[in-house]
């Protein structure tokens, strides 16, 4: 099934730097930023394919120079029982990706986690905000360059 999906990808979107991989039969398509909606849509109404529910959708922090953050994207077909993995990446200095709730609805909360624990912005979002953090609060938890006890006084703690 995997080849099937590769060659339907590079049939549909040619050579434009779709990435394939592959570890104990689980397909891994590394995606550009610019491409992901077209990828997903695609994916979820190709009859063949019909990849119609949207897992999981989680951040990363590559820490590295050349685009630090990433988001994954867990897709699984019901019908065919098959999982596909998306990844794209983007640089620090402009963290966005579009939002792809408009494929699957489970992305809102999905995005405003990644959003609020990494900064990464989802543009296109319907209500991109903090999930867990106060809005004022400046900093992003799950960044590897975040403090492991976190930042003195950048919270205000309940009183005992």
């Amino acid at each position: 099934m995997n080849a099937d999906i590769v060659a339907k990808l590079k049939s549909k979107f040619g050579d434009q730097a779709l990435e394939f991989g592959e570890f104990r039969d689980e397909l891994t398509v590394t995606v550009p930023k610019e491409q992901i909606v077209g990828v997903c849509q695609f994916l979820k109404d190709d009859p063949d394919l019909r990849f119609d529910l949207l897992a999981d959708l989680c951040g990363i922090d590559m820490n590295t120079s050349e685009k630090r953050f990433g988001v994954i994207y867990n897709l699984f077909s019901i019908s065919k029982r098959q999982r596909v993995r998306l990844k794209t990446f983007v640089e620090e200095e402009s963290p966005k990706v579009p939002t792809v709730t408009g494929i699957w609805m489970t992305a809102n909360w999905h995005e405003r986690e990644t959003y609020d624990m990494f900064g990464i912005v989802f543009e296109g979002h319907p209500d991109l905000r903090r999930m867990y953090m106060p809005e004022e609060f400046e900093h992003h938890p799950l960044r590897k360059d975040f403090p492991l006890m976190g930042i003195p006084g950048s919270l205000p703690l309940p009183k005992k």
